[in-house]
């Protein structure tokens, strides 16, 4: 019987189990999907993270194949509104490390354990003395029980340690596209660029070996179909002089948002962290940030568990409300990303402007940069 049973495979499970077994602590991990990797948003990785993931080499790791971004601007028209500057801030790691959530996984999954894969987890049944979890392998059920349960299986998993709409869900009306592409060396390479008009934003990110993401905001309702969705997205970069990546693309993706709080992460030995419990806009970048650090937080708490077969009751009550209040803070940063980035007529355009610019200017500037980079989560 292993200590811990983690439920779900993706950058936060693998860290918490590759952080439990670095701990001495025996873990299996359950994962729906058959392989690794896969088509996902999220790219950044914030400098509270990176501190976190320090001690354990993670950091290291993960700087290596990272593309570092020391600043990002605002711009309107072809001119600069204001700048973020992450290279600024008095932390450890003053930028913005970016790389695909796979290659994420891929460093991730060096030091955790190997997941048992097309494995789907029904149900995780909380009990006294440990958890009951039933789970398909290859379409056969067994049960096994543990003394401890995490689910950090995403938004999909959420209904495994919550009752029907006992947390709520708040759909958006907002759309995005979104698209990868490889680009010619160019003056701002390293910047992180959003790009403000009527129309709505064109937000970029560079990445790894002069790859760039593109994601734009879209219609709500607009037309579905592949290919209209990568016209309408080679429209939005023509339009902000982003021909090359025009040309370059060949399919786009697209993705709502959603927000979810959950107000309790644990049930007795049962746990849930990263989307399972909070979901926030990736407008913003800060989603995953949130459940590597409940992993990175949550792994010493668990470690001295088992060790002393006693829960730490205090100090799991204490990293609860601060992941709780953590994750409702990065919800609004993401909430107000969002309605800055909604398509608006040319007089309320203006204003936005105005307010981009007086927002980003010294010394308030400095504020916001540490907020998109996460220095007010609890934990940074």
């Amino acid at each position: 019987m292993p200590d811990v049973v983690v439920v779900g495979a993706g950058p936060v499970g693998m860290l918490l189990a590759g952080e439990l077994a670095r701990r001495g602590v025996d873990v299996e991990m359950f994962e729906r999907r058959p392989a690794a990797g896969g088509g996902t948003r999220a790219i950044g990785v914030h400098a509270p993270v990176l501190a976190a993931l320090e001690p354990g080499g993670v950091t290291e790791r993960l700087l290596s194949v990272a593309a570092r971004v020391p600043r990002g601007e605002a711009r309107s028209g072809g001119r600069t509104l204001g700048v973020v500057r992450f290279d600024r801030l008095t932390t450890r790691f003053p930028f913005v490390a970016t790389l695909p959530q796979a290659a994420t996984e891929a460093v991730l999954a060096a030091e955790a354990p190997e997941p048992t894969r097309g494995a789907t987890v029904m149900s995780v049944a909380p009990r006294r003395d440990g958890v009951r979890v039933r789970v398909g392998v290859g379409g056969r059920p067994t049960e096994l029980t543990s003394p401890i349960v995490v689910v950090a299986s995403g938004a999909g998993g959420r209904d495994l340690v919550f009752r029907p709409r006992a947390v709520r869900v708040r759909e958006y009306r907002d759309r995005y596209l979104m698209a990868d592409a490889p680009l010619a060396p160019r003056d701002d390479h390293d910047v992180a660029v959003v790009d403000l008009d009527s129309r709505g934003v064109l937000e970029s990110f560079p990445l790894p070996n002069g790859w760039r993401r593109f994601v734009a905001w879209d219609r709500p309702g607009a037309d579905a179909d592949p290919g209209a969705r990568l016209a309408r997205l080679r429209d939005a970069l023509d339009a902000r002089g982003e021909g090359e990546a025009s040309a370059a693309i060949v399919e786009a993706t697209a993705f709502g948002v959603r927000r979810v709080i959950a107000p309790r992460l644990r049930n007795g030995r049962a746990i849930v962290i990263g989307d399972a419990a909070h979901e926030v806009s990736p407008i913003g970048g800060q989603g995953m940030n949130l459940g590597l650090l409940d992993a990175a937080t949550l792994a010493p708490l668990l470690a001295e568990w088992v060790r002393t077969g006693i829960a730490p009751d205090a100090e799991l009550s204490r990293w609860e409300r601060d992941r709780v209040a953590s994750a409702r803070t990065a919800a609004r940063m993401a909430a107000a990303n969002t309605a800055l980035g909604r398509a608006l007529p040319r007089a309320a355009d203006a204003a936005r402007r105005a307010l981009v610019r007086t927002m980003l200017a010294p010394p308030t500037g400095q504020v916001f940069a540490r907020a998109y980079s996460m220095g007010f989560d609890r934990h940074a």
